[in-house]
């Protein structure tokens, strides 16, 4: 469980872009892609700590791999009230 507010602010940052990229038909080789780029920049940036960073790297690979999130909510039929 993340408990660094920058740490909580960069994951949703993060799982706000790999919804929209999964949304905008990038697929989960992308999205891996773009996870290990962001996370090798907060490394090499050094903007939080490495275990902050571990921390993060778990919490998103398991939003990543949860993919009840990147499922498309199924359309609700209309109904005619006239």
């Amino acid at each position: 469980m993340l408990q660094d507010t920058q740490t909580i602010r960069h994951y949703q940052k993060l799982t706000d872009a790999l919804s929209e990229m999964w949304n905008r038909g990038y697929r989960f080789g992308d999205l891996r892609l773009y996870l290990d780029g962001y996370l090798a920049a907060l490394r090499h940036t050094n903007a939080i700590e490495p275990i902050l960073i571990h921390r993060l790297e778990e919490e998103a690979s398991r939003y990543l791999y949860d993919r009840s999130n990147f499922e498309m909510p199924e359309p609700q039929p209309e109904t005619d009230y006239r």
